[in-house]
């Protein structure tokens, strides 16, 4: 069983950066896809940014490109999500999941089986 655990959440002023960090148990699989996603309230789940853990190939929706930025260190089993210039519409629970040996690594939510239970992250104007 792949447990996941993130960490990070927080309120910031618009403009300010978080940085959000997602545990992965137990690397015992040759490749993982992490994913993180955000969903606001009465709004569907978002795909934010996802990367294979051995290659470190990173993929972004278009409305966080260039203010985010998925990373990992494989020692510690732990991905991150770098957030600069953090807009109130950025409000949202924030998501990291896990997939093991996937053919691609994008953040659809339908293809993660194991999720954390949400951090959040409120951007006040």
């Amino acid at each position: 069983q792949v447990h996941v655990v993130e960490s990070g959440g927080g309120s910031v002023q618009a403009g300010g950066s978080l940085t959000l960090s997602c545990v992965v148990s137990e690397y015992i699989y040759s490749e993982y896809c992490v994913g993180w996603f955000r969903q606001a309230p009465e709004k569907e789940r978002e795909g934010v940014a996802s990367i294979f853990i051995s290659k470190g190939t990173p993929y972004y929706a278009d409305s966080v490109k260039g203010r985010f930025t998925i990373s990992r260190d494989n020692a510690k089993n732990t991905v991150y999500l770098q957030m600069h210039g953090l807009e109130p519409e950025d409000t949202a629970m924030y998501y990291c999941a896990a997939e093991v040996t996937p053919a691609v690594c994008l953040p659809n939510a339908a293809r993660f089986r194991y999720w954390g239970q949400g951090t959040q992250v409120t951007v006040s104007s």
